[in-house]
């Protein structure tokens, strides 16, 4: 079938005559001769193929038979009981010819010979060659191996094999050789030649009668066709070639038309004489005429012609044989050109809006914010874009009214030496210019040419002359407003680029400005919460830590970088120079975060007041956490149930001892004085508010200047670290001994601290103190009202030691009263214990639970007024409970902070 190029040639010629109808049809027909014969010529090739692969085949084959048969038959003669005894026998002919020619006929192989080492025969089917030489090879054979080759013998062309016989110590004593002639084996060859050209044969007749049917149809498509209608048909195909909206060029190989459709006329406004002359001689346009140069290939090729735009396909007319030449198309693509463009400018506005939304507000940061909306910008939009942000927005609150000066917030552009106002720099924009008419309206504002723009001038005319010194000629100020609220203005500058602003791109500047306006105002918003969350947070934490001598303290708080938590501390003053400390985390940020840790703080506080075990104070939290959540759930707020951990230990610096609970927090680090640090195992016990199990508590002995640590989980815990790395990058920041707090809590930080903080921190070190043998005084007193004197000439005496005897008037009342009421109402034995601190502490404890009770006693009540002169003259006093009992304490304050006794008090006793 004649081709898409024959096609196109047949179209452009003029319409055939009966003569060269003629001569087609005939051509036709010797086509259809010339394909019969090629087939037969081909069918008759593959014949004498397979015939002679067949031969070929067989023969290899037969060779192999040969091989394989003597092989055998020779290696079995070898390997028979007997073979080699004979070989060894004074008449191994007589022996071994019988059996080798009884062998050979059954076999069907032409020879078997049994010889000596030398070649010299004992058997062969011709007896009159036994005792002569072997003809053949037999040095492989001698030296154990088995050797085939393939030779011209007596009878005619045969394989044969020799094989060694070894006795059983492995030495040759002879061979054997057996032989076969090659055509016995592959006579089948003769045998299957006349099947095989029986089968050529019918392939042939079968080939013949095919190209038969297929020449017959051939001829029937042809000459079935008369001359007129040949001719109606090539009058159809040219009447379609002239009505295409496509230009058809056809230039011969000497570069002269010989067609051009009316499209193709048109397209180049060729003359009316156009066909027949020379391409050269047409007026075309450079870059057409060079389309026709020989050899020239273009494939939608874009080239002038005019005011058109014509994409142009060049083919030659000689690659399959056919006369040299050209034939090209022109197809006008002025119109869809424009329109390509058009949807080009607008495929790369969406595109350049979508990742905006994606790139502008990925932090709630203002600043950040601003500084993405001007880096998407550029270069793609503008050449240069500066955000003015209102100071209250940058504070995160919400501006005022009017036209509130602006605070240079970003800049950025396609160079840094630009004339604009430089960053941080606070403009107050004039009422003409594009920023406060863009105030004023609430839309953008767009100034095409800046030379033209008097009111842009009038800002600041200095400036405003170097800008248009630098280049930049084009502005849109677009305003930043988000829910009502003008939170500053972005402005869009142009200077490389030399077409101005148009109003396509002021409508793209206006969807910019408020699709970062809104993650302006989300960043603000969150900036604001943020700010109070952070105040109310600090204003919850401690902001100075109490002055006490069990412990030297230091602390660091961070908040999260993302959002304010409830992360918390604390350090609490105990009675009895005793300090407890505490360290919380609430789930999750912001504010009720932070006011629930206000919350379970203050109740530590309270807690503590009631001095109690470590354990039975998480217990009473636990409690309290569970009734703030379940508030929460009574009133519909399923987002305010919080979770909480929380860590209390309470140190004794007589004892040394430190008692620790701790409610799902990570357990306390204890470096020791020689720089070895621990993890200790406190029972961790489930957070607050789930409730369910008591807490326990751990009692741990500390020497003096142990540090303990204290920490939440934000400091040892990463998304990308396991938290088994973050205990030993704290035990390694605190190992080094002799560390002060303060020191300790700089190094955990410097290991710890990460990059992008996405949690708060608490981390609280105390370095461990302990009263000396000269702080502590302590007596037994026995359960009898006369042993109450003894005490106080002893408490007398020990306050005289220590310089207190001003203290010992106020301090023998106040034991008196006490050990006299343990003597009355509770269980020996009975101990007293004074404490030389920052006050001076006296205790007395006995094993009953009884708790005393203050009481104002009648004018005529004998008794009842014991502990209210205790109140009066101790600044502080109170019980708590021990596991053997109670002890009742007071506190005095010493010389220089406030006198022992008072005018109140001299009063009572005068």
């Amino acid at each position: 079938m004649a081709g898409p190029l024959t096609r196109l040639r047949a179209l452009a010629a003029p319409p055939l005559t009966g003569r060269r109808l003629r001569r087609t049809l005939l051509r036709e027909g010797s086509v259809a001769g010339q394909v019969f014969v090629l087939q037969v010529a081909v069918v008759l090739l593959l014949v004498v193929a397979a015939v002679a692969a067949l031969v070929l085949q067989v023969r290899r084959d037969g060779t192999q038979a040969a091989r394989d048969r003597s092989l055998a038959v020779a290696e079995t003669l070898a390997n028979a009981p007997g073979t080699v005894d004979a070989l060894r026998s004074s008449d191994p002919t007589a022996r071994l010819q019988g059996p080798a020619e009884a062998a050979r006929k059954r076999s069907g192989v032409d020879f078997i010979t049994v010889m000596n080492k030398d070649g010299v025969r004992y058997t062969h089917p011709i007896t009159n060659r036994i005792g002569k030489k072997f003809v053949g090879t037999t040095g492989p054979a001698l030296q154990g191996r088995v050797h085939t080759e393939t030779i011209e013998g007596t009878i005619g062309r045969l394989v044969q094999v020799v094989v060694p016989v070894t006795g059983r110590d492995g030495e040759i004593v002879g061979l054997i050789s057996a032989g076969i002639k090659i055509d016995k084996v592959s006579g089948v060859v003769d045998r299957q030649l006349p099947i095989l050209l029986g089968a050529a044969a019918v392939a042939l007749a079968l080939a013949t009668a095919g190209t038969a049917l297929v020449s017959r149809r051939l001829r029937r498509q042809t000459h079935g066709l008369g001359p007129l209608e040949m001719t109606r048909m090539y009058e159809h195909h040219d009447a379609v070639l002239h009505a295409v909206h496509e230009g058809v060029l056809i230039v011969s190989g000497e570069g002269r038309l010989l067609l051009a459709n009316d499209e193709a006329s048109r397209l180049l406004d060729l003359p009316p004489d156009a066909q027949g002359r020379h391409v050269t001689e047409l007026g075309l346009e450079t870059s057409m005429g060079r389309l026709f140069v020989p050899g020239r290939v273009a494939t939608d090729e874009v080239l002038p012609a005019g005011d058109r735009l014509l994409a142009v396909n060049n083919r030659s007319t000689d690659r399959h044989g056919g006369p040299p030449g050209w034939v090209a198309t022109l197809r006008d693509t002025t119109e869809l050109r424009l329109l390509t463009s058009r949807v080009e400018v607008g495929r790369k506005r969406l595109e350049l809006l979508y990742e905006a939304s994606g790139g502008i507000g990925t932090t709630l940061d203002v600043v950040r914010t601003a500084e993405e909306l001007s880096q998407v910008s550029v270069p793609r939009f503008a050449d240069f874009v500066t955000v003015d942000l209102a100071e209250a927005v940058l504070r995160g609150d919400e501006p005022g009214g009017g036209s509130p000066a602006m605070r240079r917030t970003a800049v950025h552009g396609i160079r840094d030496d630009q004339p604009l106002y430089p960053l941080g720099e606070l403009i107050t924009f004039a009422a003409p210019s594009p920023q406060a008419r863009g105030f004023e309206s609430g839309q953008a504002v767009m100034e095409p040419r800046l030379r033209e723009s008097r009111g842009w001038r009038e800002q600041d005319s200095e400036r405003t002359a170097s800008v248009l010194e630098y280049g930049i000629h084009s502005l849109i100020a677009a305003p930043l407003r988000a829910r009502g609220v003008l939170l500053g203005v972005v402005n869009f500058w142009r200077s490389e680029k030399p077409e101005p602003f148009e109003d396509d791109d002021l409508s793209l500047a206006a969807e910019l400005a408020a699709r970062a306006a809104v993650s302006i105002d989300n960043a603000r918003r969150y900036t604001r919460e943020h700010g109070m969350a952070v105040a109310l947070q600090r204003s919850l934490l401690p902001r100075a830590l109490p002055e006490q001598s069990a412990v030297e303290v230091a602390s660091r708080y961070l908040p999260a970088k993302a959002g304010v938590g409830g992360d918390w501390f604390d350090v609490i003053p105990l009675p009895g120079a005793r300090v407890a400390l505490a360290v919380g985390d609430v789930v999750g940020h912001g504010l009720h975060a932070a006011a629930t840790m206000g919350r379970l703080r203050t109740a530590v506080h309270n807690f503590s007041a009631l001095d109690l075990p470590p354990d039975e104070l998480l217990g009473h939290l636990d409690e309290l956490a569970a009734r703030i959540d379940h508030d929460a759930i009574e009133a519909g707020d399923e987002t305010a149930i919080t979770g909480a951990t929380c860590l209390y230990a309470v140190y004794d610096p007589v004892s040394r001892t430190c008692v620790t609970a701790r409610a799902g927090h990570p357990t306390p680090a204890v470096a020791r004085p020689d720089g070895t640090v621990e993890f200790p195992d406190v029972p961790a016990g489930l957070p607050l508010g789930i409730g369910g199990l008591p807490f326990e508590s751990a009692e741990l002995q500390l020497p003096e200047g142990s540090r303990l640590v204290l920490f939440t989980d934000g400091l040892v815990e990463r998304r990308d670290k396991d938290i088994d790395t973050g205990l030993r990058l704290l035990r390694d920041a605190v190992a080094q001994a002799g560390q002060s707090p303060e020191e300790s809590c700089d190094a955990v930080l410097e290991a710890l601290l990460p990059d992008r903080q996405g949690d708060d921190i608490a981390l609280l070190v105390a370095r461990t103190r302990v009263l000396g043998r000269g702080q502590v005084a302590e007596w037994d007193v026995e359960s009898d009202p006369s042993a109450v004197s003894g005490v106080r000439n002893a408490v007398s005496s020990q306050l005289a030691e220590w310089g207190l005897e001003e203290q010992g008037f106020v301090t023998e009342l106040i034991l008196s009263e006490l050990i006299t009421n343990a003597i009355r109402y509770g269980t020996g034995p009975i101990k007293v214990r004074l404490l030389h601190d920052r006050a001076l502490i006296c205790e007395v404890s006995d094993h009953s639970s009884t708790s005393p009770h203050l009481r104002h006693a009648a004018t005529t009540d004998e008794g009842g007024r014991g502990l209210f002169l205790v109140a009066q003259f101790a600044e502080r006093w109170g019980t708590r409970y021990t596991k053997d009992g109670k002890v009742i304490w007071t506190e005095q304050s010493l010389p220089g902070s406030r006198d022992a006794t008072t005018p109140e008090a001299d009063a009572l006793f005068t």
